[in-house]
């Protein structure tokens, strides 16, 4: 056989055992729920928004909560989310703030001055909240603390509140105990590294007992606290495991979850373990007699090995027998009590529980059910029926979305899921509540965004630049779109704005722009070549026609890929997809219109072809640029209703013509007239 004929042959042979390439058009199309709530992870109320909360979270947030209100109606869509008012973090920043005679008034002024500038700089960045509220202020206060009690007691009555009595740190030089941020240490969770920790939970979210705390220090004194016992609720997160087991393993099925969620939910569904260095080896040999019941496992690390317990009382024995005989352990990641409550002043008020009083609600647990609250306050505040929360959370053809950072995960993941399933009762546990239930949330989880290639923290030694320091720098639509285009989904990514980057030259670009400058330029450019050749030879009446086949092709073909791009919460993908889309947009009309300029007929098909792809571009980007493309919708002529995807296929001569007019006329626009200008 020749070659040429062996070389056909091979390409044949590759053709037919290639798994066959599946159109979009082959494709089901997603589905979207009737209703829908969408909320962003809280900020606390002791700063200013961070560049990482709004590009990390809240640009994400409103996107999907916008392409909703386009999708199933702006009536259908809930978007809230507020000021986290509470706990030690807020109470210990403020404590330095009065010490130090930069801040003067109530601890409730001091919230309620960084709620103002956290609102004001969301608004700024044209997320579009239904309620920004305030757990601890105004109506949102009464409301969230109704709803703390109402679940507390529920809880009670369902049997799954337990009663602990724990140790909590107690600094004997300042003669109190200490709250949650007034005791750092070093995370004894296996593997973790971070020197951020506080009396149970870490600056990575990992929780554990405080007694396992290494190393702990008081913030008020810088003594070595003691430990001194006292009584609170908790949820045992334990009794849950199995139920916890069957959720996580279904997370992959639903096709738009995130492996981030599973995988690290995953991680907190191992059996109790306590880690130890190989060179305690002989030590612990001397010792497993005494221990409960366990088993001995090598494991992958190479430095130490691991012993595992059947349940945290056995782990819990086996702890004290090794620190009494100095063996040096870390304890692995599994599931422990949730605590729900705790003595700090500052607190949503527990209700009194088997005689237990002067208790707070610990603000994790009350600000995962806040978004709740909120819904609850935008309903009273919409002259709306209150009840009706119930048909957006607790509702088989509703869904909640929340968006979070990865180091939230454990929070919402695991503590909200088991406190939400806690709820049903013992008699109908499930990971599939049905109506009147309240519904597991979907959970939109993002990898870090960093800053100049390092993790950006407040609390860090890099110090993240605020969220409206940026707009110095950048449109809010610039920012936007490449926060977008980061794909937070996949990897953490670094945010490097060139005027922020002491290390980038005068020559080097700027990578904020490269999403803007397809706004800026390239979008601007294509839609306004046709206002200016409609005003040439149209005097500002559109014109109407059948569109191209192949443009309405290529119009649907992108539509169903952003759809699809959308269910997943694929925004770097839909980023990515409308670039391709809006530059193709602008070589269609380059290459078409110079042949066109003379002949009427040419350059009337032409312009119908065009606006098709404006017209999409302008629907699809609507969720990512609002301020630009509602003022092209505006500038064409068209009302609100053209966001709505009843009209996501229809070209403009059809919306026209069911409007029964003849004929579309158009805003005249100036030279050089910007829709999506930008600042660098």
């Amino acid at each position: 056989m020749a070659k040429k004929d062996k070389n056909n042959q091979n390409n044949q042979d590759n053709q037919r055992f290639r798994p066959k390439r599946i159109s979009v058009f082959d494709m089901p199309r997603p589905t979207f729920p009737k209703r829908a709530v969408v909320t962003g992870g809280m900020p606390y109320g002791n700063k200013k928004l961070h560049f990482g909360h709004v590009g990390g979270v809240f640009v994400q947030a409103d996107c999907l909560a916008r392409f909703l209100r386009d999708r199933i109606g702006e009536e259908n869509v809930i978007f809230v989310s507020g000021t986290d008012c509470y706990g030690s973090p807020i109470v210990e920043s403020y404590r330095k703030l009065i010490e130090s005679g930069e801040f003067s008034g109530a601890i409730e002024d001091f919230v309620r001055s960084n709620h103002e500038s956290q609102k004001k700089t969301l608004g700024d960045y044209n997320i579009s909240l239904d309620l920004f509220a305030a757990s601890g202020l105004d109506d949102a206060k009464e409301v969230h603390a109704e709803l703390s009690r109402e679940l507390m007691e529920k809880w009670y009555k369902n049997g799954y509140l337990e009663k602990m009595v724990t140790s909590q740190f107690y600094d004997a030089k300042a003669g109190q105990f200490l709250n949650g941020r007034q005791v750092v240490g070093r995370c004894p969770v296996d593997k973790c590294q971070s020197d951020k920790a506080y009396a149970d939970e870490c600056s990575l979210g990992h929780q554990y007992m405080p007694s396992d705390l290494i190393n702990p220090k008081s913030t008020l004194t810088g003594e070595t606290p003691e430990m001194r016992d006292v009584a609170n609720w908790y949820i045992d997160i334990t009794k849950f495991t199995d139920l916890m087991k069957e959720y996580v393993d279904g997370l992959p099925e639903k096709g738009n979850q995130r492996p981030l969620v599973y995988n690290t939910i995953k991680e907190f569904m191992l059996p109790p373990m306590i880690y130890i260095k190989n060179d305690f080896l002989e030590d612990y040999e001397g010792l497993k007699a005494q221990m409960p019941e366990h088993e001995f496992s090598s494991g992958d690390n190479k430095s130490s090995f691991a012993i595992v317990f059947k349940n945290l009382d056995d782990r819990d024995k086996a702890k004290e027998i090794l620190a009494a005989n100095d063996i040096r352990f870390r304890a692995g990641k599994t599931l422990v009590p949730f605590r729900l409550t705790g003595n700090i002043e500052w607190g949503v008020p527990a209700p009194v529980l088997d005689g237990e009083d002067s208790l707070t609600i610990w603000v994790w647990p009350e600000s995962l059910w806040a978004p709740i609250s909120f819904t609850k306050t935008y309903l009273k505040q919409q002259g709306r029926d209150v009840d009706e929360w119930k048909n957006f959370w607790c509702s088989e053809d509703a869904e909640v979305f929340q968006f979070i950072g990865q180091d939230n995960i454990y929070f919402y993941g695991i503590a909200e899921m088991a406190m939400f399933m806690a709820l049903q009762g013992r008699d109908n546990l499930t990971v599939h509540p049905k109506d009147g239930q309240l519904t597991l949330p979907t959970l939109v989880a993002n990898n870090h965004i960093l800053f100049l290639n390092k993790k950006a923290s407040s609390s860090g030694d890099i110090k993240p630049p605020m969220a409206e320091d940026l707009l110095e720098y950048y449109t809010a639509e610039q920012l936007r779109a490449h926060f977008l285009g980061l794909g937070l989904s996949l990897k953490s990514v670094s945010f490097q704005p060139k005027p922020l980057n002491p290390t980038a030259g005068e020559k080097d670009a700027d990578p904020v722009e490269r999403e803007g400058k397809m706004l800026s330029n390239v979008f601007n450019r294509v839609a306004r070549s046709c206002f200016y050749t409609i005003q040439k030879y149209g005097e500002s009446v559109m014109p109407m026609g059948k569109v191209s086949d192949d443009v309405l092709h290529y119009a649907k073909e992108t539509i169903l890929k952003y759809e699809h791009a959308m269910y997943k919460f694929e925004f770097h993908t839909i980023m990515s997809l409308m670039d391709t889309y809006i530059r193709d947009a602008n070589k269609y009309w380059a290459k078409n219109i110079k042949d066109a300029e003379t002949d009427d007929e040419k350059r009337s098909q032409v312009l119908v072809d065009t606006l098709h792809m404006v017209k999409t571009a302008m629907q699809l980007m609507h969720p990512i640029a609002p301020q630009g493309t509602e003022l092209l919708c505006d500038y064409l002529g068209f009302d609100g209703s053209i966001w709505s995807w009843d009209n996501i296929f229809s070209t403009f001569t059809e919306i026209i013509e069911n409007k029964g007019e003849t004929q579309h006329t158009i805003k005249f626009l100036e030279p050089r007239f910007d829709f999506f200008p930008q600042k660098i």
